[in-house]
């Protein structure tokens, strides 16, 4: 896991919702986006979420969890980039610590939660019950899938994005999926002509099926 530090987004709340953690099945871990917030992702989560999974929802400063684009320089998007990946892996963390494996744990991310959710799986790869990356891809004004090594043990991996997102160029979210499967994830990339910046009903449902996998 991400080493442990103390930037602009500890000490802030982490939302829960659906099964107690303590007696879940599963969970998932969901990143809300730019001026969102953890209870907003809740929502979403529970368009996604089956009986007997948690939501946790970490929350980000002011609402943003890194000041300028994902696709910016990575130094001009520090601490908050940082804070916020340790802000997925202390969520993470809370589940494994009530005995949720991490095979049974989903991180999703929409916007600047899907660049944070797959910036820690890339940085802290094993098998996870999932990634899904919702209008999002990995950090940096460029991406080397050399920089990243380790092993995800077939991890489902979902990247969907626009083909004409205003905020996520497609050639990240094709460079972003080709690191993940270099890194030997099970992965599914869709890119939705003309949608804007958003998620659809593919999208749920997809995610949808995922998760009712997980608690089977």
């Amino acid at each position: 896991m991400t080493a442990n530090i103390d930037g602009p987004h500890q000490n802030q709340a982490l939302v829960s919702a659906g099964a107690d953690v303590e007696a879940a099945g599963a969970a998932i871990v969901l990143v809300h986006g730019r001026g969102a917030t953890a209870q907003s992702i809740i929502q979403m989560g529970r368009q996604v979420g089956a009986d007997g999974v948690a939501y946790l929802a970490p929350q980000a400063a002011r609402n943003t969890w890194y000041p300028n684009p994902f696709t910016a320089p990575v130094e001009s998007n520090e601490p908050g980039r940082t804070s916020g990946i340790q802000a997925v892996a202390d969520a993470v963390s809370e589940a494994r610590a009530a005995g949720i494996p991490a095979e049974k744990i989903v991180i999703l991310g929409f916007s600047q939660g899907a660049c944070l959710a797959s910036e820690f799986v890339a940085r802290n790869p094993r098998r996870y019950g999932g990634l899904v990356a919702l209008s999002g891809g990995l950090i940096g004004q460029s991406i080397d899938p050399d920089d990243y090594e380790g092993d995800l043990e077939e991890t489902p991996v979902f990247f969907g994005c626009s083909d004409v997102d205003p905020h996520i160029p497609a050639e990240r979210v094709h460079v972003s999926a080709e690191v993940f499967e270099n890194l030997g994830g099970d992965v599914e990339k869709r890119l939705y002509e003309g949608m804007g910046h958003g998620v659809n009903d593919d999208e749920i449902e997809y995610v949808s099926a995922l998760v009712a996998g997980l608690v089977e």
